[in-house]
């Protein structure tokens, strides 16, 4: 049948697969981390192997030509899973009838900006999208935030969009939580995947709190804290922080571009997770809606926590014992956030 759309069942029969297509958004689709991640999107490795897609590649107007050669790419790429990839400046048309939106694109950082005016140019963006949320996609979207200030413009268009469940918006602190991983697993000499329940709270931002302190990592077959595998407190509290705190830059540094690889791997695992939930034992984190959380951290803020997932929805992990260096830190960043929010929904009520 050629389409590759027929899986053959275990007998080796044909059979039909009737699967709907799920209509997925990604915005700054011109963009760097969009060009790593639209081909792990197409070809089943977020959403599985047999879920057919209608990708939808959003840009402003001057990109438009640029994304026409993405489009040309992902055709080129054969991908049986494309069902229709639509490519649009329009955010009537790119909002329409939705069931994942990850919002990549944002105003990045010039030279000489304040991350007020950042926060500013964002908030317009984030803002709109919101709006268009609201008006043209389905109730039951989920909306992954990933454009920077990640946390309040995730926190603007879920504002922005009052009748979409708050729950259903998330932004991306996976990258930080990847990179607090592979930090441990380099320095113990195992593979990241023997390093599990990380942390990584508050804001995307110089002032997250990786923490280990109920991190586990497998040595020989047995899990052990990863405090008491490594034996090397002051590295824990300063060196390791800071490594992952401010790993973006250092690319940044290295390659002259920020990092759109690791970036899009780690969309990726958020996503995935969100569509098939966390394995057993084991929790991720991700910026989400702090109302109702057991760990201080004030209400109405868009924060990282530690989560679990299952059926498309996350739970905070609660009972975590939280020592005073730990406080500190959360705090700190809790209070960046405060008033980052305070700052954007100045803008917002003017915008």
């Amino acid at each position: 049948r050629g389409c590759g759309f027929f899986p053959k069942d275990n007998m080796g029969f044909e059979k039909d697969d009737k699967s709907e297509p799920i209509r997925v958004l990604v915005t700054g689709a011109a963009g760097q981390i969009a060009y790593s991640l639209l081909y792990s999107i197409g070809n089943g490795s977020v959403f599985g192997k047999d879920q057919p897609i209608i990708l939808v590649l959003l840009d402003i107007t001057p990109m438009m030509g640029v994304l026409d050669g993405v489009l040309m790419e992902l055709q080129d790429c054969a991908l049986p899973l494309l069902k229709d990839v639509i490519a649009t400046d329009k955010e009537e048309v790119a909002f329409k009838d939705l069931d994942v939106a990850i919002l990549v694109g944002s105003m990045p950082r010039r030279e000489g900006m304040e991350r007020k005016d950042l926060l500013k140019a964002n908030v317009k963006i984030f803002k709109s999208q919101g709006a268009a949320l609201e008006k043209y996609a389905k109730k039951s979207v989920k909306v992954i935030v990933v454009g920077n200030p990640a946390n309040t413009n995730c926190l603007t268009a879920s504002k922005s969009a009052p009748s979409i469940p708050k729950e259903n918006f998330s932004c991306l602190t996976r990258l930080d939580h990847n990179r607090a991983k592979s930090q441990i697993a380099l320095k113990l000499g195992v593979t990241a995947d023997d390093v599990k329940n990380v942390i990584i709270w508050g804001n995307h931002s110089s002032t997250q709190y990786p923490d280990v302190n109920h991190a586990k990592v497998k040595l020989q077959g047995k899990e052990v804290g990863v405090y008491e595998a490594l034996k090397d407190d002051s590295w824990l509290k300063g060196e390791f922080i800071t490594t992952v705190q401010q790993r973006g830059a250092a690319v940044i540094k290295a390659r002259k571009l920020s990092s759109a690889m690791s970036a899009a791997k780690a969309i990726s695992d958020h996503v995935r997770d969100i569509w098939f939930g966390t394995p057993e034992g084991e929790f991720v984190s991700m910026g989400v809606i702090s109302d109702g959380n057991s760990y201080g951290i004030p209400d109405d803020l868009l924060y990282s926590f530690p989560v679990v997932i299952k059926n498309k929805t996350w739970k905070f992990v609660e009972g975590l014992p939280i020592n005073d260096f730990s406080r500190e830190k959360m705090d700190l960043t809790a209070k960046e956030l405060a008033e980052e929010k305070e700052t954007a929904f100045e803008f917002l009520s003017s915008a």
